[in-house]
């Protein structure tokens, strides 16, 4: 095999991001008997038809063996939260009404049948950075000049404030569509120093408004256990807003159209009708919500319009119409295809968002363009410019915004390049979205918890920022992160562009790199052994038989989900570490969904009856349990338990101590011996069993695969039970696109500064 297969598959930045893949199904195929893995796949790796086992584990012994998701067609009172198996649900177009479209459990705050927690820390810690981020863009604009009551609005900000008025006041407007080229990014002058206030998160629901959004519950025939969420989600005059439209109950998590048709019902009696506006105004929202969490930024208005008939919204087009004209949703035409002639009209596809993420995406369009124009002339670092990082070096000395591929080895480049710009005297820091060495976290980063802290006017006080993981980004987290880093500084965004994409809405990493608008680093650099060898070939669509003298790579055929938990578990407990001498704790367990007979709550059950056993008196947990902290969608980080009392339930982070309320335990932690690809990938181990049950078939894609091979440092055991699946997803299962704007935005600014006059 060529040695820069990895390079030269994540040269085309052409290509689509990663997506994630559809969650497993709950009604698995029976699996044939004896249906061990054939092909390349079917035997252990390095030796066609040899014995598939780690040397110690006495063969493969034999082992017992241990309603697809969709809206419900009658209506019922709301329940919160419903969770699909998978951390990145993709089986449907985001939106079908046969669609979960829920988080994951990695990535959700509830459980099936459970209400949603209150404002968690995390949740505000998010909050305070998106109230930061508007303090900085109301800064940037100050810079320009005060605006009187909007006397000197003109173009796309006089039609958003007339809009704006337009609705306050009742009146109907026509559509606002923002057609037109943004304008070339312009270098602010220097602001005078000020202290940056305190970012404050947004206040709690008292206690009366919990008690009248109660009330309001009570009415309709909804669990009362929604009064907390819905509080949360709607703010303080919750009460009224659903007394006045009860829909609006779609805004809390894990409530569906069904359930809140059912609640209107009840409410409002005959009045509630399925071509209500105010019903069809939230299916848009909760549509739009439902392509985040698979995603999506935005959706092409047909797609929209086509969910819409089939939820009985009788003039779809027309409720479509109406929202974007009252501002509930944003509607955006992208040309397709090159520029046409003068007199010729160009092609376009309609896509309407919502505005949070049509605002972020329009923000870290501005902050990328902004950086990406900082410098004129590159620097001179050529003296050190030396090592496998010189070509990197050298791209970074001339340019603000650099991009840079590559595998897991390829991880040495960004660090010889922070190493050459210290030498320089540059203030550097490395930001990973899990803890590693010599690194800050994304998160701690943004909170002001880690790395060097803000200046005056609330940016990094850094010269370089780098960041790994780069396809993790998700465009808030993104656009926080570029809005922060300082005009003159440079950054480098850094990652592997074969892993699965990021858990919340946005294709960052795969957009930047499809609209060419900065210096594109491709490593050469091969992941070495056989481990290496495997993932270059799944990357590409191969998956190929490699030779491992040191059992490096091992396959393990089983023909049922109890086999599969049986062999996981003697894995993890005694063959491994007894043959490569790598403890339990070393060895991480990854698998396609958290449900299932093989799934992370089975394995989990299981590994922790054989490697913990405790009677759980913690909420389930025991001191030395290996868990997954959640403390927000995305964002799920590997502990250890340490103990409990009552403040809560105390872990450790990676030396870091966490205490986690008693009453966000439930929603928050989950034991960690078994996790799903999505909240492992970032992070790496000694050894790594993947376990790929027979009812994970159509949960398979070649990123997810590459994903969960690529964790695996010295050992990889498959534990195989998917038969052809597994080399057709790897062949033929390719990421789910995601419908996004940022690759359109960054060329029409770098188009826009390519006509502006030098």
């Amino acid at each position: 095999m060529s040695t820069d297969r990895r390079a030269a598959s994540a040269e085309d930045p052409a290509t689509p991001g990663p997506r994630p893949e559809a969650t497993a199904p709950t009604e698995p195929p029976q699996p044939a008997d004896g249906a061990a893995a054939s092909g390349t796949a079917g035997s252990e790796v390095g030796g066609p038809g040899a014995e598939p086992t780690v040397p110690g584990t006495g063969g493969v012994g034999e082992s017992p063996a241990g309603p697809t998701p969709g809206e419900p067609h009658t209506a019922r009172p709301p329940a919160a939260g419903s969770e699909p198996d998978a951390d990145q649900p993709g089986r449907d177009d985001p939106a079908q009404p046969g669609a979960d479209g829920g988080a994951a459990e990695a990535d959700s705050p509830t459980e099936k049948g459970e209400a949603a927690p209150a404002l968690s820390e995390a949740e505000a810690e998010l909050a305070a950075q998106k109230i930061e981020r508007e303090r900085i863009a109301r800064r940037k604009a100050e810079r320009q000049g005060p605006v009187d009551a909007g006397a000197k609005l003109s173009g796309k900000a006089a039609d958003l404030l007339a809009a704006v008025r337009a609705v306050e006041s009742g009146e109907k407007r026509s559509p606002v569509y923002f057609d037109e080229a943004p304008t070339a990014p312009r270098k602010p002058a220097a602001p005078a120093a000020q202290p940056a206030p305190r970012p404050t998160p947004p206040p709690a629901p008292t206690a009366a408004g919990i008690e009248g959004v109660r009330a309001v519950l009570a009415r309709g025939g909804a669990p009362e256990a929604l009064a907390g969420p819905a509080a949360t989600a709607l703010g303080e005059d919750a009460a009224e807003q659903l007394a006045h439209d009860p829909w609006r109950l779609l805004a809390v998590p894990g409530v569906r159209p069904t359930q809140a048709d059912g609640f209107a019902r009840a409410l409002l009696g005959p009045e509630a009708g399925p071509g209500d506006e105010r019903r069809a105004a939230s299916l848009l929202g909760w549509l739009l919500e439902q392509a985040a969490v698979k995603g999506h930024t935005a959706l092409e208005a047909p797609t929209l319009e086509s969910a819409l008939a089939r939820y009985g919204v009788p003039d779809p087009a027309a409720s479509l119409e109406q929202a974007i004209g009252e501002g509930a949703v944003l509607v955006f035409h992208e040309p397709l295809g090159p520029p046409v002639a003068e007199g010729e009209e160009q092609p376009v596809r309609v896509l309407v968002g919502l505005e949070g993420y049509a605002l972020a995406e329009e923000s870290l369009a501005d902050g990328l363009a902004r950086l990406a124009n900082t410098f004129d002339d590159p620097a001179n670092w050529e003296k050190a410019a030396t090592g496998p990082g010189a070509d990197l070096i050298r791209a970074v000395s001339g340019h603000g915004l650099v991009t840079h591929t590559g595998g897991e080895a390829a991880r040495a480049e960004p660090q010889a390049l922070l190493a050459a710009a210290r030498e320089l005297g540059l203030r550097v820091c490395l930001a990973a979205h899990t803890p590693e060495q010599g690194a800050v976290t994304v998160a701690g980063l943004l909170a002001g918890t880690e790395g060097p802290g803000r200046d005056a006017d609330g940016q990094f006080a850094l010269d370089l920022l780098v960041v790994l993981d780069a396809p993790q980004l998700d465009v808030e987290t993104a656009a926080a992160l570029v809005e922060s880093v300082p005009d003159g500084a440079r950054l480098v965004l850094s990652g592997d562009p074969g892993v699965l994409g990021s858990a919340g809405p946005g294709r960052v990493f795969g957009d930047v790199l499809a609209a060419r608008a900065c210096p594109q680093l491709v490593s050469r650099t091969p992941d070495p052994g056989p481990i290496g060898e495997l993932v270059s070939g799944v990357g590409i669509g191969e998956l190929n038989q490699v030779d491992a003298p040191g059992k490096e790579v091992v396959i393990v055929p089983v023909r049922d989900a109890g086999e599969a938990v049986h062999r996981a578990v003697q894995l993890v407990a005694e063959s491994v570490p007894r043959a490569f001498g790598i403890p339990a704790d070393a060895v991480q367990v990854i698998t396609p969904g958290h449900g299932g007979s093989a799934g992370t709550r089975a394995l989990n059950a299981a590994l922790k009856e054989r490697l913990n056993p405790g009677p759980g008196r913690f909420g389930g947990f025991d001191p030395g349990d290996r868990v997954v902290h959640v403390p927000s969608p995305g964002r799920a980080a590997a502990a250890r338990v340490v103990s409990a009392d009552a403040q809560g339930l105390h872990l450790d982070a990676a030396g870091a101590q966490i205490v986690v309320p008693k009453e966000q335990v439930e929603s928050q932690v989950r034991h960690g011996w078994a996790v799903t690809a999505h909240q492992a990938v970032g992070a790496r181990w000694p050894a790594v069993v993947v376990v790929l049950p027979g009812d994970a078939a159509q949960a398979l894609s070649r990123d997810w695969v590459y994903t969960a091979f690529g964790r695996a440092e010295r050992h990889l055991s498959v534990v195989h039970g998917v038969d052809q699946a597994l080399p057709h997803a790897v062949a033929e299962v390719l990421p789910k696109p995601r419908t996004t704007r940022l690759t359109g935005l960054l060329r029409a600014l770098a188009a826009a500064a390519q006509d502006q006059p030098e």
